[in-house]
């Protein structure tokens, strides 16, 4: 009897210490998860995020015509971008892309251009929220005030119809990004996909006018951008340019090896330069299929660490731009979700606060210091032969030769001697 009491009470006592143990272990995996969480606001909440790309102002032409009388941008639908989503995702920096589609090469791309930066500037001017800034220490203040800093980028460089003048004039109102290409090339540089066959060349993706666009950025202070273009174009680049320079919307080819992603040897050329790659969280870009998961995502932040370090990184969601993005990953609110996924795969509260803000704050402020190293420099007056830009809509500069029998002087003479005979015979024949 005495045994059996003494087996059941063993038997109770395991139960107990089992039962315990579960309970602690539950206990821990809650704490833990909440951990997590919690950590990733508060880590977003000191260090909030800077962005390096984002459609908006594509998507408000294509659905209200960039007419904001007409919406409320606090909440709006039919986006991934607004006010409220922004606030909860943390984000504090948003550069808005200026996109003209390619088609406008040749012909109303510069106006285009134009109604899109004003269509930014509207946004960030208009909603108390918004701050448009120009600087670092704009960018740094805007934080002070509790306000979203906006940025404007030109994606692709046919928007400035192969003129610095109007490089420079898109500078003065407040651009301070351009890609170099788009889905298409320019006259001068070379993009990473080939959907439209124009200005096709072989062994020159950056031409000497080219360079002239590289070198009055980084005169002016305007971060070049590499994203779309192609790899031997952004080798030339980082070979060329004085300034960092980044990826605003790029992720690892060696992940997903679609040609919008970037190859280990130029992510190396990257850290050379002290560059920077913001990751994209577009689908295709990330699992090279049109589904993907926070997973995929953070699989390439892994692996850019690995290979170049943290420091060389940053976040560039194209959100707007793209059409399929990570579950869970749907809009600009959803920034926590990857960043809890990275602590969960160790990254510390230093590598994180480089990704999420003071990579992109190093890089502004190197492409400013370059700025200022180069302010004795004149503005530059390179121009792009006519035979490179092949555009038959393009103005020459001359007068127009007038036929001798429809000249304007011809006729003020014939007219003023016939006026003389006149007066003539009614002197002598009055």
């Amino acid at each position: 009897m005495s045994y059996r009491k003494t087996l059941l009470g063993a038997s109770c006592s395991l139960c107990v210490h089992s039962l315990r143990a579960l309970l602690a272990f539950s206990l821990c995996c809650f704490i833990s998860g909440y951990s997590d969480k919690d950590r990733a606001h508060n880590l977003l909440s000191k260090y909030p995020v800077i962005d390096g790309h984002n459609d908006l102002a594509l998507r408000l032409r294509i659905h209200y015509n960039n007419q904001l009388s007409k919406i409320n941008l606090t909440h709006l639908t039919r986006v991934a971008t607004d006010i409220s989503r922004l606030r909860a995702g943390h984000v504090q920096t948003q550069m808005f892309a200026v996109y003209v589609l390619c088609g406008a090469q040749h012909m109303d791309a510069v106006r285009l251009t134009l109604e899109q930066i004003d269509v930014i500037r509207r946004i960030c001017t208009e909603y108390p929220d918004f701050e448009l800034v120009t600087s670092t220490q704009e960018l740094r203040d805007s934080m002070t005030k509790g306000k979203i800093a906006c940025l404007i980028s030109i994606e692709g460089g046919h928007s400035i119809d192969s003129s610095l003048p109007a490089l420079r004039m898109f500078y003065q109102l407040g651009v301070r990004s351009m890609s170099l290409t788009h889905s298409c090339n320019t006259p001068w540089a070379e993009s990473s996909t080939n959907y439209y066959k124009v200005f096709v060349r072989s062994n020159n993706s950056l031409t000497t006018f080219g360079k002239a666009v590289v070198d009055e950025m980084n005169r002016l202070g305007m971060i070049v951008d590499l994203s779309h273009t192609s790899f031997e174009t952004a080798s030339a680049v980082l070979s060329h340019s004085k300034a960092p320079v980044i990826f605003s919307h790029s992720s690892s080819y060696m992940i997903c090896n679609n040609p919008r992603n970037v190859p280990d040897w130029l992510l190396q050329e990257l850290k050379d330069n002290r560059g920077l790659i913001m990751v994209n969280f577009y689908s295709p870009f990330i699992s090279c299929q049109k589904k993907a998961t926070v997973s995929h995502l953070a699989d390439h932040f892994d692996y850019i660490k690995g290979f170049i370090g943290a420091k060389s990184i940053g976040i560039g969601g194209d959100f707007d731009g793209g059409t399929s993005f990570p579950v869970g990953l749907e809009d600009v609110s959803k920034y926590p979700v990857i960043v809890q996924e990275l602590l969960k795969r160790n990254w510390t509260e230093e590598d994180l606060a480089d990704v999420l803000r003071n990579n992109f704050l190093r890089v502004f402020e190197e492409v400013e210091k370059v700025r200022n190293e180069l302010s004795w420099k004149k503005p530059s007056e390179e121009e792009i032969p006519l035979t490179e830009v092949a555009n038959k809509c393009r103005l020459e500069l001359k007068q127009p030769i007038i036929p001798s029998n429809q000249s304007p002087s011809l006729k003020a003479k014939g007219l003023n001697l016939l006026f003389l005979a006149l007066a003539l015979l009614f002197y002598f024949f009055p």
